[in-house]
């Protein structure tokens, strides 16, 4: 049953991936299922650096459609990609009840973090790698230099002056009052909006061939203009040196840094999301996911890099949380059985597991939830 719930929750997930206009597939789909191999693939090793022998090794939930057998492990792909695990052989740790004839509850303490660990350790280097190869092309930049093109619509949010004045997501935009397409940028764009709270814009768009010529007046949002418009990103062309052999070193604390940057940006929005601070509205799902990724790997491979990275050293933190069922749950039930120097019995163990894995499923239904209703809105 700890299965079939999120083979149902992802099942929607790629019905609206698949159907999402504009969206894209590849570039999501890489993206998830590379982040989800990276967290299984931490867990996988630190079994096998304990001796620990692993039965299935999967990507995705559901029934199993393509694979091969590494020894003694089933390396797979199931039905649904948004997910995956690692069971070691005849022992499965959500289960605390189930046999374990190879010891996995017998090894020392430390052994068993690592191997909860292991996934968030291989969520974080994955992270600094991402950023590191992203770090290591900047750094050869020498010019940036916009490149003159249509303004793109990718995005118009339903309900706002934009959408009610007919624009439509992959409109090019030629014309917004005085400013020109080709010629001014997505940022002016941006400003000439702000600065006319009110005022009506005419607007020519280039749809699929046909010129158009609409009027939208931005909202009034507190002194500010507002037609509830996201743009494509401008267009850029870069003038880079040849490589250098220093190039190698001095990516290396530019990652670093990158990444405590990121981790201290999630930890903090973390801290407000749970102080009340913030919204439960900003925390975004999977869906949100699919069109970040889809609109970052539409950029360029660096932007598409950064936004791995990020949701990476998201997953890293998130998974690390003392919340039972997930990684750092785990990690915390050790703690508390070596500070009392007594194992928790495996009935307690079994429902402090079944609790949290329910809370991750509501968690995972709100989240999902709050994704469809951006569609709505």
């Amino acid at each position: 049953m700890k299965r079939l719930l999120p083979c149902a929750l992802s099942l929607p997930v790629l019905i609206v991936a698949l159907a999402m206009p504009g969206a894209g597939f590849f570039g999501p789909i890489i993206l998830i299922c590379g982040l989800i191999f990276i967290h299984e693939l931490g867990h996988f090793l630190m079994a096998k650096r304990m001796g620990m022998p692993v039965e299935v090794f999967s990507l995705g939930f559901g029934p199993r459609l393509v694979g091969f057998r590494w020894n003694e492990t089933d390396v797979r792909l199931s039905i649904l990609p948004l997910g995956g695990y690692v069971k070691l052989s005849g022992y499965n740790p959500e289960e605390p009840d189930a046999e374990d004839p190879h010891g996995f509850l017998k090894q020392p303490a430390r052994k068993r973090l690592l191997f909860y660990a292991g996934g968030i350790l291989a969520n974080i280097l994955g992270t600094f790698v991402l950023l590191y190869c992203v770090g290591f092309s900047q750094l050869r930049i020498t010019a940036v230099q916009a490149i003159p093109s249509p303004l793109q619509v990718e995005e118009v949010i339903k309900g706002m002056p934009a959408a009610k004045g007919g624009l439509l997501a992959g409109d090019q935009i030629l014309g917004l009052g005085a400013l020109r397409f080709p010629g001014a940028t997505s940022q002016e764009a941006v400003t000439y909006i702000q600065g006319r709270p009110g005022q009506a814009v005419e607007v020519e768009v280039d749809r699929g061939g046909s010129h158009l010529k609409l009027t939208l007046t931005p909202l009034n949002s507190g002194g500010s203009g507002k037609l509830g418009i996201q743009f494509g990103p401008s267009a850029f062309t870069t003038t880079r040196r040849p490589f250098q052999a220093s190039d190698a070193l001095r990516a290396v604390p530019l990652a670093a840094t990158e990444s405590a940057r990121m981790a201290g940006t999630i930890l903090q929005s973390l801290g407000r999301l749970v102080s009340g601070r913030a919204s439960v509205k900003e925390v975004g799902g999977p869906i949100a996911i699919i069109k970040a990724g889809s609109r970052a790997a539409k950029t360029g491979w660096e932007t598409f890099f950064l936004m791995t990275a990020f949701i990476s050293m998201n997953l890293a933190i998130f998974n690390a949380l003392p919340v039972p069922f997930l990684d750092g749950g785990h990690i915390l039930i050790l703690i508390i059985e070596r500070l009392r120097k007594k194992d928790l019995s495996l009935v307690f163990k079994e429902r402090i597991l079944t609790v949290g894995f329910f809370l991750l499923i509501g968690l995972m239904a709100l989240v999902l939830g709050l994704d469809l209703w951006r569609l709505k809105h």
